[in-house]
């Protein structure tokens, strides 16, 4: 799908938009591959990266709160992966205003740049957070999500179609408890919210393998969601710091017991497949296409949560999955 295209990926320097370039040029022969971000510096280490240097690589500065900057950037792209924002829970609550001006200002400037420049496909990545939200940071993210949705009117029927895939924690990424416990575990003491706290866990590898997946299934409207597995924290903790002692502090502001992606009130819209759920759109003003995907109708009193209709990890098949993380091979 991805042979001699031209794909943009917005805040394309961040962990999931250097995942994500590998993976196509391994995959794929692309036109262009364009990565579009703000940060001068961090676009300049990645050029010198030898995992970066593919003649189908363009570098472009430019902030998702610029609709101009990025009209001009879409220009001749055929796909969108929309990564870029603002993610640091506390930050979000302390600076509000910014927030709001990338995460949903740049939202909507990422839709209207697309459907000025005709752009085949827009996906955008959300984050469980976005679901029930309780922090401003979440807020915002269910804020893009229904952006992104309703575009699919403003594209018409023939034009430009969006889509969203949501899913829990990326592994090892930035601002996650696994490296927090990497560190701490130096001193033979971390600190835990609470040990029955349930987390969805899958690898940057598997959420980028998602959304290509997406691309190839999407007709406009999804909100995807992947089936994963989840655990508590204090196995978490057991495997990446075995044998120090715990403090409990409790939860922190914004935070969460267990993580859902599906609420219960969406139910009545989610459509289940063999690996992944679609949560179709509340109102389909542009004629809803999602049926044409199959699917199995779930309950009305469904929802999906980490410590709910959801696979554990069994202790092994952890370990086996944090092993790069693990004290023994640092």
């Amino acid at each position: 799908m991805f042979d001699q295209k031209t794909i943009l990926i917005t805040g394309g320097t961040g962990s999931f938009g250097k995942e994500f370039i590998r993976t196509i040029l391994s995959k794929f022969n692309p036109k262009k591959l364009i990565v579009y971000s703000r940060d001068e510096w961090k676009q300049s280490e990645m050029q010198s990266d030898v995992d970066f240097t593919s003649r189908s690589l363009r570098f472009f500065l430019g902030d998702v709160r610029d609709k101009d900057r990025l009209t001009l950037a879409m220009r001749g792209v055929d796909f969108v992966v929309h990564a870029a924002a603002l993610k640091q829970v506390p930050a979000a609550e302390y600076n509000p205003h910014e927030f709001i001006k990338t995460n949903v200002s740049g939202a909507t400037n990422v839709v209207e740049a697309a459907i000025a420049a005709k752009v085949n496909k827009v996906i955008a990545l959300s984050t469980d957070k976005a679901v029930n939200p309780v922090n401003l940071y979440g807020a915002t993210k269910l804020c893009s999500d229904k952006v992104f949705i309703a575009a699919n009117s403003y594209a018409g029927g023939g034009g430009t179609t969006f889509s969203v895939v949501r899913y829990g924690n990326v592994i090892g990424s930035r601002g996650s408890v696994i490296p927090l416990f990497q560190k701490q575990r130096e001193n033979g003491s971390i600190t835990i919210t609470n040990k029955d706290m349930t987390r969805f866990l899958l690898t940057l590898q598997d959420g980028v393998d998602f959304v290509i997946d997406s691309f190839e299934r999407m007709v406009g409207g999804e909100l995807f969601v992947p089936k994963i597995p989840a655990c508590t924290v204090n196995e978490i903790a057991d495997v990446i710091a075995p044998g120090c002692k715990k403090e409990i502090i409790g939860l922190r502001p914004g935070e969460k017991m267990h993580e859902t992606l599906i609420p219960i009130d969406e139910a009545r819209n989610v459509l289940e497949f063999d690996d992944y759920f679609v949560i179709q759109p509340i109102q389909a003003f542009w004629g809803n296409k999602i049926g044409i995907l199959g699917g199995v109708p779930c309950s009305h009193d469904f929802h999906y949560a980490s410590n709910s209709n959801c696979e554990m990890f069994s202790l092994d098949k952890l370990r086996s999955l944090l092993e790069p993380f693990t004290s023994s091979s640092k």
